[in-house]
């Protein structure tokens, strides 16, 4: 490979840069006119109560579109790294590039995408290397809460990036191999231009810890519990699935699965030889005729999610679990940010039906976290030396702090860049030099649109204010010759005021507000809809104080 003087070597986070999760990431080469880009990572992200209706959202790639991309290279199977790729592909069309259990479920979502003949996935095995123009990408062993986590080190005549992905230090990792501090060390002997780094728990003084002292706490824990046990965590996890099966076979226990996910990734997981030598899992419904201290749970929805195994348990309404009094119930797992409520609610229905509840808060070692805290950070900067420190994969006090912890390492350049930002990394001091459009694009009803669009304001005011519906029948001359019908949507009454009297008096302001137009204006079912709206508004900020969405629907004769 050759540099041209024009050339520049140049980053741009479209999606993880001041927020956790949802990453894309993307490298550019060549001179500003003619860039070839690597794109590495398509994620999601999730809807909260703010998104009524939307539950994934994905990265804006517009800044790329149009663009020459040379590929797409995948660290590893997280929804937040490759969930958005069947969403955005034909926006940002490439070959995929990814390690073989991530490939596996990559494929599943082009599948279910229904683009998987449209797009060419690569292969690759674990530590290739991929040429794509200027890039020779290297895919180097991370540890991390999934099967094949890898790190990139993306080589190019203007130096070489090492793109850490979600990573951690484990020496006991139970699936694959620990982070490869032999390889970045090698790496940082040849001279690392710049670190991308994960900054998930750069406020967490010492390590994450191992999931071999998981399997441990999990062994005895599981050892003194009789009853039927279920457990939750996350499906990507196979190592923690392997500890918990292990534990449940050495304590005379049989699994089932239940959950979709967990199906699909066992499923994966076998495709590339992991739990090849575990007893064959009995089906739900094998299960719930078992004996209840030979049976164990493996089950999806440890974060509350409605629509998930446990949930479902908890609400009695699973077709096949049931678990009650004497039962137990073992949250292996985290509790993300924001989903604190939904997860209080799942343990305190399951404790409503007398099953016993242990997290890792009463039960420390249950759960591990899969990325680096402050210890970790310090060993991986003094493995590669970079000159120059990229905190990525935070919001942006992580991202600040984690500039801060980079520099006590004696990293002598660091930048903190945010989604759209243009950081040029060589030649001359890494700053960003551009922003281009970034944002986010909601999944709603099937469909892309806009993170600021019309039919998502409409629910999250409704969702505030509720909804006035009013139907009338005019005839040729604008007389009103129906009654008029008012109803009303997420709007309250009590035994005092009745909604429904509240109603007949809008319809009777409604009426008056129809009769006190004249001439043209009754011909005009614009004005008129305006008139009705306005006097319901008004009176309904007298009575509720909320201004509600009228729909007013005018029949003609």
């Amino acid at each position: 490979m050759t540099k041209s003087t024009s050339d520049e070597f140049v980053f741009l986070p479209l999606g993880g840069s001041n927020e956790i999760g949802m990453n894309l990431n993307a490298y550019g080469f060549g001179p500003a006119h003619d860039r070839k880009w690597i794109i590495v990572d398509v994620g999601v992200t999730f809807g909260d109560l703010t998104t009524p209706g939307v539950d994934i959202i994905v990265p804006d790639p517009t800044a790329l579109e149009g663009e020459t991309i040379l590929g797409i290279v995948l660290t590893h199977a997280h929804e937040d790294h490759i969930g958005g790729l069947s969403w955005l592909w034909s926006r940002i069309k490439a070959p995929l590039y990814a390690t073989p259990f991530t490939a596996f479920l990559i494929r599943e979502k082009l599948r279910e995408g229904g683009i998987m003949d449209k797009v060419t996935l690569h292969e690759s095995p674990l530590n290739s290397t991929v040429h794509l123009g200027p890039f020779d990408v290297t895919f180097v062993t991370m540890a991390h809460s999934i099967a094949e986590p890898n790190g990139l080190a993306i080589k190019t005549p203007l130096g070489t990036v090492l793109h850490t992905g979600d990573w951690k230090l484990d020496d006991q990792p139970i699936i694959g191999r620990p982070t490869d501090g032999d390889a970045i060390s090698r790496l940082g002997d040849d001279g690392v231009l710049a670190m991308v780094c994960d900054s998930t728990n750069v406020f967490t003084e010492g390590v994450a810890g191992s999931e071999g002292d998981v399997k441990v706490e999990l062994n005895t824990l599981i050892s003194t519990l009789h009853g039927r046990i279920a457990v939750g965590c996350f499906a990507s996890n196979v190592a923690r699935m392997d500890s918990v099966i292990r534990a449940a076979e050495a304590n005379g226990r049989r699994v089932a699965l239940a959950g979709r996910s967990m199906h699909r990734i066992t499923a994966a997981a076998k495709s590339v030889g992991m739990l090849s030598d575990v007893k064959p899992f009995l089906s739900e419904e094998e299960a719930r005729v078992w004996p209840a201290d030979e049976i164990l749970y493996l089950c999806t929805g440890s974060q509350g999610e409605a629509r998930a195994a446990l949930s479902r348990v908890a609400q009695g309404d699973h077709p096949f679990i049931k678990l009650g009094r004497g039962d137990h119930c073992i949250f292996s797992s985290r509790v993300i940010p924001g989903n604190e409520l939904s997860i209080g609610a799942l343990q305190d229905t399951l404790s409503e039906r007398g099953v016993r509840i242990y997290t890792e808060k009463d039960h420390p070692g249950i759960h591990v976290s899969g990325h680096p805290c402050r210890d970790e950070l310090r060993q991986m900067y003094a493995w590669a030396r970079p000159r120059i420190a990229v905190p990525t994969h935070g919001m942006r006090r992580h991202i600040a702090e984690h500039a801060l912890l980079a520099k006590e390492t004696g990293v002598s350049e660091t930048v903190t860049p945010r989604n759209g930002d243009v950081v040029r990394l060589a030649p001359g001091p890494a700053m960003i030099i551009d922003e281009v459009p970034s944002g986010r694009l909601f999944v709603d009803g099937g469909i892309l649109v806009e993170e600021g669009g019309e039919a998502l304001r409409e629910r999250r005011y409704a969702a505030s204010n509720g909804v006035l519906i009013v139907s009338f029948v005019l005839d040729k001359r604008g007389k009103i010759v129906s009654d008029i019908d008012v109803r009303g949507i997420g709007l309250p009454g009590d035994d005092h005021t009745p909604l429904g009297d509240i109603l007949d008096d809008l319809a009777e302001r409604a009426e008056k507000a129809v009769r006190s137009l004249k001439g043209e204006a009754l011909e005009d079912e614009m004005v008129i809809e305006q008139a009705v709206s306005r006097t319901l508004k008004k009176a309904s900020q007298n009575i509720w104080s909320r201004r509600p969405i009228v729909e007013t629907v005018v029949l003609r004769l």
